[in-house]
């Protein structure tokens, strides 16, 4: 009798460690981290997207005219400042990526410099001309003499976005 009511006990003891066990677990799925996001563009997902290490290493195999269908992350370097109609996304210390908006449907708020964002669509590889990199640096506030002194086209990586999340 004593062995039965030992069997007992024991028996209990091992359901009630895997009960805990289990709602543990499920309590640490319900702490997971939801990132909110402000949505331009077209619906995008945050899933799967590249770091933006990852897409240099992509840009860095691609020549001038080769495009991309890509997503990847990064964060604001610089914004265009009359209307935001451009950004600019580090993808190393030394190298970014000039962000456009599909046919100029939808544009960043002025203040988003140094957010987070997902980019969604077309990366490509092209030359810019002396004449819109001036264009560029006059939208994004530069003196004269700094704009004078672009004289040279530029190989830049060049990125067409459908869509954007922007980390809240």
């Amino acid at each position: 009798m004593k062995l039965v009511l030992k069997f007992c006990v024991i028996t209990l003891l091992i359901f009630a460690s895997c009960k805990k066990e289990k709602a543990t677990t499920s309590t640490e799925k319900t702490k997971k981290e939801v990132i909110a996001f402000d949505s331009f563009g077209d619906k995008i997902s945050a899933d799967k997207a590249l770091t933006s290490e990852e897409m240099l290493a992509k840009f860095s195999t691609m020549k001038i005219g080769d495009t991309l269908n890509v997503k990847f992350a990064s964060s604001i370097k610089e914004v265009c400042s009359k209307k935001g109609c451009w950004m600019k996304l580090p993808l190393d210390k030394e190298t970014e990526t000039m962000v456009r908006f599909k046919d100029y449907g939808f544009f960043m708020p002025l203040d988003s410099k140094d957010r987070e964002v997902i980019v969604e669509g077309k990366a490509f590889v092209q030359e810019t001309s002396v004449k819109e990199l001036q264009h560029y640096a006059e939208d994004a506030g530069k003196t004269k003499e700094e704009i004078a002194k672009i004289t040279e086209p530029k190989k830049e990586f060049a990125f067409v976005a459908n869509g954007v999340l922007m980390k809240k």
